[in-house]
């Protein structure tokens, strides 16, 4: 999809700051464009965790955490590359090649992404192999997991009517 076309989707801003979850909209250029995620990523300020999730057309997300050294992300479906300008930008990024076809699929980049917020690589990639969950499904696995799950729910029943 180019990145002049509205992708259908969602992103999330996510911060937990003395204990608590917070849930904000991410604006939606951030679904088109990697640059732009990380780019608002980075401007919500906190002494705690800041990450971003992003479910984009049904068909991957995409776990972005910036830091002082640059961002980690994660994305579920590295052949999502092949239709998706920002699933290519976050390959780049990770400076992996874009699969040759579709058929299978399988996540790059950072799997402990989440670890320290009680999410293991193991965990997390169970969840990414449920394929026949759509993306803010497993977001909201993510979320449970994590220990956010209420607060993405009430910020997704405002954001998916």
């Amino acid at each position: 999809m180019s990145g002049e076309e509205p992708v259908p989707g969602f992103g999330v801003a996510v911060v937990r700051e003395d204990g608590k979850w917070r849930c904000d909209t991410m604006d939606s250029t951030a679904l088109g464009q990697l640059d732009a995620a990380i780019t608002e990523l980075r401007k919500t300020r906190s002494t705690g965790a800041v990450f971003g999730l992003l479910a984009i057309d049904d068909e991957f997300f995409l776990v972005l955490r910036p830091s002082p050294s640059g961002v980690a992300l994660l994305l579920s479906d590295a052949a999502a590359a092949l239709d998706y300008d920002i699933a290519a930008d976050a390959l780049d990024l990770l400076r992996v090649d874009p699969p040759e076809d579709d058929d299978e699929v399988w996540p790059e980049g950072s799997l402990d992404i989440l670890a320290d917020l009680g999410l293991p690589a193991p965990e997390l990639q169970v969840i990414i192999d449920e394929v026949d969950l759509y993306p803010d499904e497993q977001l909201q696995m993510i979320a449970q997991r994590c220990g956010f799950a209420s607060e993405l729910n009430k910020h997704l029943d405002t954001i998916l009517q």
